[in-house]
């Protein structure tokens, strides 16, 4: 199956202050990645072209990286995943940017299953989750998208999977 999956959002800010912000992404003071409900994100060399890392059991590599603009990841798991994905910080005016979050790939038929059923439910969430941080850091608002009840189901079934793990 052939996978594109894009999220957009407009944030009332010029592009360097937004770019500032994408630059802590998966350091100690990291201020996108909704990591307070999510698995944290995590590279071995920080985000640098040919760092590995990841998030949850989601794997990928930094492939591309243009600081503040730019940056694009190739898959390296869950296994039947092939493509990448993009993080893209676009200027639409000087006091306006828009924030990008693509994924592009080609998924086995068993990766094609796990995507319909649970990680394009659990991705979109989580990357809208993220882009609420991003906005909520220009206002101190408090936007937070509404999780579907599949999404909160899911992420019940991984919270109590993750328990058991942790106990065996």
């Amino acid at each position: 199956m052939r996978v594109v999956n894009i999220h957009k959002r407009k944030i009332h800010q010029p592009k360097e202050k937004v770019s500032q912000l994408f630059n802590t992404l998966a350091t100690k003071d990291d201020q996108i990645w909704p990591y307070e409900n999510w698995p944290a994100i995590k590279f071995n060399n920080g985000i640098q072209i040919g760092s590995k890392g990841g998030h949850g059991r989601i794997r990928y590599t930094v492939i591309q990286l243009i600081e503040g603009e730019y940056m694009k990841f190739q898959f390296s798991k869950p296994k039947g995943f092939t493509g990448i994905h993009e993080l893209k910080v676009n200027a639409v005016d000087s006091l306006n940017t828009e924030i990008i979050h693509e994924i592009r790939a080609k998924t086995s038929f068993k990766a094609t299953i796990l995507w319909v059923l649970v990680i394009r439910w659990l991705h979109d969430a989580l990357i809208e989750d993220a882009f609420d941080k991003v906005e909520n850091y220009f206002t101190n608002g408090q936007k937070a998208t509404e999780h579907s009840s599949w999404v909160k189901l899911l992420r019940e079934v991984y919270k109590r999977k993750s328990f058991r793990t942790k106990l065996a």
